[in-house]
C-alpha cells in the first residue's frame, strides 16, 4: 500500500533507470490541494540528467507511464501530478484496516531492541504539580510509539529521592513540623515546610549550613536521617501512584537517584582510573573543553555527590542490566546543556550506549501565564486539576446524554484525556499555557472532538443491520470519503514519523484531521442509507473507528464508545 513506491517504479520505468528509484521517491510530494492530485513529482530534479527543460520531461512521463494504477496523470508545468485510483485504493486500504485492525500501522523497525526512558521523576516530599504532566505523559506517549514501531521501551521512574533538599526538609521538620500533622496530611504539611524553609533561611543564611550537614548525615547513614528519609518517601509514593492510577500511567521501575547511592564510588574510581577526574578549586571535574563545554563537577569540596554523578552511575547501570540501543531523557528545555555535558562525560567513559543519549526536550507548563515553582509556593495539584476535569467532563454529558449508562466511567475518561490530550496535541518544544475550559470543549482542536468523533463512528455501526466486514468490495469514490481513506492510508508513515522525531503531537494533530475529515463525510453523505455501497461506507465508518481509538491510546487517551 506504499502508493509513492508505485508512482517511483512507475517514473523510473519511463527515464529508463537514469535516476535511482530511491532519488525519484524522496522528491514525490504531496499536493497542497486535491485539485492537483494525490501525489506529484516534480520533473525539473531530471533536467540535469535528461538534458531537456522540466516541462519537456514532465509531459514525457504523461504520455508513456502505465497508467494501470491511476485515475489519471497530468503535466502542470514541471510537475506530474498522479490521481489514484480511487475505487481501488480504498478497497486495499479498508480492507487492510479490517484485518489488521488495531495493529495497523505496526512495524519491526526496532526489531526488539531496547530502550529505557527517564520520565516524570517527581521529587519525594513534594506533591505532583502541573509541573510534572508533561514529562509523565510525553513519555508515556512516547513509549507506546516505540512499541508500534517493533521496540521494546523500559520506563524508569527516577524518583528525585536523594540531594540536598532533603537536607532542607529534614532541617524543617525537625524544627517547625509535627509528626502527627505528616500522618494525617503528609505531602501537604511537608511541602509547607519545604517553603517554609525557603523563606526562613533569607533571614537566616546559617539555616542552609544545617541543612548541608544533614544531607551530609544522610548520605553517611545517620539513623535518625536515614528514618525521616524513608518515611518521606514511602509516604510520597503512595500519593503520586494515586495520581499515576488516574492518568492510566505504569512504570517497569522506580530506581530513583538513592538506588545509586552505593555506586557513586564505583564512578569515581573509575574516572580515577581512566585519567578523567581532575581538581578545580578543590572539587573534582572532568574537563569538556574539547566538545566546547563546561567541566562537569563530579564532587563538590566537600565530597558530596551530586546529580551528574548519580545520572552517570545510572547509565553504566541501564547499560549493564537493560543493554540498551537508546537512552531517553523527557526532561525539560532548560536542561539542554546538562545532557550535553552527561553524554560527552558517557562518551569519555567508552559507554556502549552513550551516542543513542538523547535528551527530549520539552517547554515550560504556566498556569495563567506564571511559572510554577514548589520552593516558591506557586503550585497547581496535579491531582485536584484532574479531579475538577472528570467533574467538569460529567456536567457536560450529563447535559449533552442525560440517559447515558456509566457516566462516571466515561467522565474520566474524557476528563482526564482532555488534559493528556491537550497537552500532547501541542509540539512539545513549546511552551503551553494551561486553559481548563478550553481543554474540555467538544468542538476544536481537543480531546473531547476526537473521541466524540470515535463515539459517534460507534453509534453509526450499532444503528447498522448490515454485515460490512464480510464484503468483497469496499471501493469509494466520493470526494468527502476520500480525504477520509487518503488520512486513514498516511497513518503508518505518522507512526513512524512519531518515533523518528519522538513527537506525540504528531499522533495528536492526525487524529485532529482525521476526526475532522470524517465528521465532514459524515455531514454530507447518509450511512446508513440501503444501497450497493452501504457495506463500503459502513467498512470505512469502521475503519475510522478503529484509527482513531489506536491513535488515542498512542497518546495515553481512552476511546469512548459512547459519551
Amino acid at each position: 500500500m506504499d502508493y509513492k513506491q508505485i508512482v517511483a517504479d512507475a517514473v523510473s520505468s519511463v527515464v529508463d533507470g537514469k535516476v535511482s528509484t530511491n532519488d525519484i521517491y524522496a522528491k514525490i510530494e504531496k499536493p497542497k490541494t486535491s485539485a492537483n492530485g494525490d501525489l506529484s513529482f516534480p520533473a525539473f530534479i531530471l533536467s540535469k540528467e535528461l538534458h531537456k527543460s522540466p516541462q519537456v520531461i514532465a509531459q514525457e512521463i504523461v504520455d508513456n507511464i502505465n497508467g494501470e494504477s491511476f485515475e489519471k496523470v497530468v503535466a502542470a508545468g514541471p510537475y506530474v501530478n498522479f490521481f489514484l485510483d480511487k475505487g481501488k485504493v480504498s478497497h486495499q486500504v479498508i480492507e487492510t484496516v479490517l484485518t489488521e485492525e488495531e495493529h495497523f500501522g505496526d512495524n519491526h523497525q526496532g526489531e526488539d531492541r531496547v530502550v529505557t526512558i527517564d520520565m516524570s521523576s517527581p521529587n519525594i516530599a513534594k506533591p505532583m504539580s502541573m509541573g510534572h504532566l508533561r514529562s509523565t505523559v510525553i513519555g508515556n506517549s512516547i513509549a507506546k510509539i516505540l512499541t508500534k514501531n517493533g521496540y521494546k521501551p523500559i520506563k524508569d521512574n527516577h524518583l528525585g529521592d536523594w540531594g540536598t533538599q532533603f537536607g532542607k526538609l529534614i532541617t524543617a521538620y525537625l524544627k517547625w513540623g509535627s509528626e502527627e500533622d505528616v500522618k494525617r496530611d503528609p505531602i501537604h504539611y511537608l511541602v509547607q515546610y519545604y517553603i517554609r524553609f525557603h523563606k526562613e533561611d533569607e533571614i537566616h543564611p546559617e539555616y542552609d549550613e544545617e541543612a548541608r550537614e544533614w544531607f551530609k548525615k544522610l548520605e553517611d547513614g545517620d539513623p535518625e536521617a536515614v528514618h525521616l528519609w524513608k518515611w518521606f518517601r514511602e509516604v510520597s509514593l503512595e500519593a503520586f501512584n494515586r495520581t499515576y492510577k488516574k492518568l492510566g500511567v505504569e512504570f517497569d521501575t522506580y530506581n530513583g537517584e538513592s538506588f545509586y547511592n552505593e555506586k557513586l564510588q564505583d564512578v569515581v574510581d573509575t574516572l580515577k582510573k581512566d585519567g578523567l577526574l581532575e581538581k578545580s578549586q578543590g572539587a573534582s571535574v572532568v574537563d569538556l573543553s574539547d566538545e566546547n563545554l563546561n567541566p562537569a563537577l563530579i564532587l563538590k569540596t566537600d565530597g558530596a555527590s551530586l546529580y551528574v554523578t548519580r545520572d552517570i552511575a545510572t547509565a553504566i547501570y541501564r547499560d549493564e542490566t537493560y543493554h540498551p540501543v537508546m537512552n531517553l531523557y523527557v526532561v525539560g528545555s532548560e536542561q539542554t546543556y546538562y545532557f550535553k555535558q552527561l553524554k560527552a562525560v558517557l562518551k569519555k567513559m567508552g559507554l556502549d550506549s552513550a551516542a543513542g543519549l538523547h535528551h527530549i526536550p520539552f517547554g515550560l507548563i504556566t498556569v495563567n501565564g506564571k511559572k510554577l515553582s514548589t520552593r516558591h509556593g506557586n503550585i497547581v495539584l496535579l491531582n485536584e486539576v484532574l479531579d475538577e476535569s472528570v467533574k467538569m467532563a460529567k456536567q457536560q454529558i450529563v447535559e449533552k446524554n442525560p440517559d447515558l449508562k456509566d457516566k462516571d466511567r466515561v467522565a474520566e475518561e474524557v476528563g482526564v484525556g482532555a488534559i493528556v490530550f491537550g497537552d500532547l496535541k501541542n509540539s512539545r518544544i513549546d511552551s503551553i499555557d494551561f486553559n481548563l475550559q478550553e481543554q474540555l470543549k467538544f468542538e476544536g482542536e481537543t480531546g473531547p472532538y476526537v473521541q466524540y468523533a470515535h463515539a459517534r463512528a460507534q453509534s453509526i455501526l450499532r444503528k447498522a443491520k448490515s454485515d460490512y466486514i464480510n464484503s468483497d468490495n469496499y471501493a469509494l469514490t466520493n470526494e468527502d470519503a476520500w480525504e477520509v481513506i487518503k488520512l486513514i492510508q498516511a497513518f503508518p508513515e505518522i507512526v513512524k514519523r512519531a518515533n523518528a522525531e519522538f513527537e506525540p503531537s504528531v499522533v495528536a494533530k492526525y487524529s485532529l484531521k482525521l476526526a475532522k475529515a470524517f465528521n465532514k463525510y459524515y455531514a454530507h453523505t447518509k450511512i446508513l442509507v440501503e444501497d450497493d455501497e452501504l457495506n463500503a461506507r459502513l467498512a470505512l465508518v469502521k475503519s475510522v473507528s478503529i484509527i482513531l481509538k489506536e491513535s488515542l491510546r498512542l497518546l495515553g487517551v481512552k476511546a469512548p464508545n459512547e459519551m
